[in-house]
């Protein structure tokens, strides 16, 4: 368990599984510039936010709700979450994370939703199943089942991400295809930075990675 001094923020974890660069950039050294596609999602997640709470029938929505998790060390605020009354009775949260893009073939956003169903079931002592995706590019959501398999990886990605930033180093740049994207390209240079460097730092992270 964590105390409430050492949470990190929730949304660190999809900059963790995206880019450990971007992580440490953003979370050590306090650093972002803002593109196109920054502005689209910062647009989006207000217009969410704004919306205001309501209540559908069996469906209840909150808005903007702050969550947090001492068995995660984190804390963040969730875009939507809908409270649908069961069977029995009980109301159930449904946690629904907008996202300006589309889907993705990495966990970065499965992670970070999971980690939201986390901090309800501690905050709420409930079980919080399945939760959803919201894409701006498609206009759909994606269902997200919160499975053993992802609930393990999303602890372990809490716990990588404590370690990685109580480690306070940033990484040299690896040059990706996504780094076109980035609205922090300008700061982290990934095509001026030696690619020798980057070499090093990946051969002792796999290094580091295999000792026993």
């Amino acid at each position: 368990m964590y105390d409430e001094d050492e949470f990190l923020p929730l949304s660190a974890l999809q900059h963790l599984l995206f880019c450990e660069r971007q992580c440490a950039l953003m979370h050590l050294e306090q650093a972002w510039d803002e593109n196109r596609l920054t502005m689209e999602g910062r647009i989006l997640h207000d217009r969410v936010h704004e919306a205001g709470d309501e209540s559908r029938g069996n469906v209840r929505v909150a808005r903007g709700l702050r969550l947090r998790s001492r068995k995660l060390g984190l804390s963040g605020v969730a875009d939507v979450v809908e409270f649908h009354r069961s069977a029995a009775g009980a109301w159930i949260p449904f946690p629904v994370e907008y996202k300006r893009g589309k889907p993705k073939a990495d966990p970065c956003d499965t992670v970070q939703l999971c980690a939201q169903a986390v901090c309800l079931e501690e905050m709420l002592s409930v079980k919080v199943p399945a939760g959803a995706l919201f894409y701006g590019t498609t206009r759909r959501r994606q269902d997200v089942a919160f499975d053993a398999d992802l609930r393990r990886r999303t602890e372990e990605t809490a716990q990588r991400l404590h370690s990685f930033l109580e480690g306070r180093m940033t990484p040299p740049p690896v040059a990706l295809p996504r780094c076109e994207n980035c609205s922090l390209k300008e700061l982290c240079l990934p095509k001026t930075v030696g690619s020798r460097s980057a070499r090093r730092y990946l051969q002792r992270m796999v290094a580091e990675a295999q000792e026993p």
